[in-house]
């Protein structure tokens, strides 16, 4: 272990929860296995972050979004990018990393390239189903790729592409051994709404209105968990107040695996980290991908689930108040369903994904 204490591991990743949390979740594993750590980002994430992420040294680099936006913007982040692999390259130089760690989003982009440049091994894991393209460029250069599904659209086919799972946090795998409680007839019916890092808007419009079209008793035995938008937190309040149901609202939970193991049924988007927490979990899920999202990757994320029968996938067009009605009551008439479909779920978790993808950091270190 002394040995590993002098071998420094770069870990560089973007702001959302999707590429976070498995940084934070190998940064864990890392560190117990006796490496030193340090995170490169953007200005936005710099000492922002919980967890270990934010117990580590942290180094900020200039970024900027190519994607979308007017031909100024992008040459203003053309500009931004190009500075900050020049700041990446004497970080790198300085401080001589044995590899660096790249988990997407446009803020790793800069510190990924310099790996390339100074010829330091590049390890990328890909979180969601459909690569994105700052992985498809990198991948082209990576000494390893690991990957969170099974099936990943333009992942290289290869002996260095390595399917790991997606990290989640330790304290939600840890459930993955729990038997999950189906709810009991006419008992509470426990319902947990997530709606991504930006609170979903259309959870907010529609799921208020089925829950008041159910039968008054049902609504009495409904307790409903929602993360919604900061702005859509006194609105949903005041429809929760005319339904029978007793309501949580806000627009972050610090309590997730407590959330996990009390809830019967989740609502949720499809992000790759929610879709392998809810599988770490073992809850059984509505998901309504986000129609918006890039590649549309959170469809394909959710195909996984339909695949395994463990989860009801709802295209967003589809997802209304009155289907959401059927289904509820379907559910709490037939609470056996929710039970097989927990147990699907787990079909599908890999819950030692930040171990697989740490042994993949090793033998790159050992190698090198």
């Amino acid at each position: 272990m002394s040995d590993n204490k002098k071998k420094l591991i770069i870990l560089t990743a973007g702001g959302t929860g999707g590429h976070v949390y498995p940084a934070d979740a190998l940064a864990q594993e890392l560190e117990k296995r006796g490496y030193n750590l340090m995170l490169v980002t953007d200005q936005r994430g710099l000492n922002n972050y919980h967890g270990k992420l934010g117990e580590i040294e942290n180094k900020a680099v200039l970024s900027g979004a190519l994607v979308g936006k007017n031909i100024w913007f992008k040459i203003k982040s053309l500009i931004k990018v190009s500075l900050g692999i020049l700041q990446s390259v004497f970080i790198i130089i300085k401080y001589k990393p044995k590899c660096v760690v790249g988990f997407g989003g446009y803020a790793s982009f800069p510190c990924a390239v310099a790996a390339i440049l100074t010829g330091t091994d590049l390890i990328i894991h890909e979180q969601n189903s459909v690569m994105s393209r700052t992985n498809r460029f990198l991948a082209k250069y990576a000494s390893k790729i690991a990957t969170s599904f099974p099936k990943t659209k333009y992942a290289p086919q290869g002996n260095n592409t390595i399917l790991t799972g997606m990290p989640v946090r330790t304290t939600i795998s840890a459930l993955f051994d729990k038997q999950y409680k189906q709810p009991e007839q006419n008992g509470k019916f426990n319902l947990l709404v997530l709606g991504g890092s930006q609170g979903a808007k259309i959870f907010s419009e529609v799921i208020p209105q089925a829950i008041k079209s159910l039968d008054e008793k049902i609504q009495q035995n409904i307790h409903i968990t929602q993360q919604c938008r900061k702005d859509d937190i006194e609105l949903l309040q005041k429809e929760y107040a005319d339904a029978k149901c007793s309501a949580e609202i806000s627009n972050f939970f610090k309590n997730m695996p407590e959330l996990y193991d009390t809830n019967h049924l989740i609502i949720s988007r499809a992000g790759a980290s929610s879709v392998c927490e809810i599988a770490a979990a073992g809850i059984p899920s509505i998901l309504v991908p986000l129609p918006t999202a890039a590649d549309n990757h959170q469809t394909f994320n959710a195909s996984e689930f339909k695949n395994k029968n463990g989860g009801l996938v709802i295209a967003q067009k589809d997802f209304t108040a009155e289907k959401l009605q059927e289904i509820l009551e379907k559910f709490i008439n037939n609470p056996t369903d929710l039970e097989i479909m927990a147990r699907n779920t787990k079909k599908f978790a890999i819950i030692d994904a930040d171990k697989r993808l740490a042994d993949i950091v090793e033998t790159t270190v050992k190698r090198g």
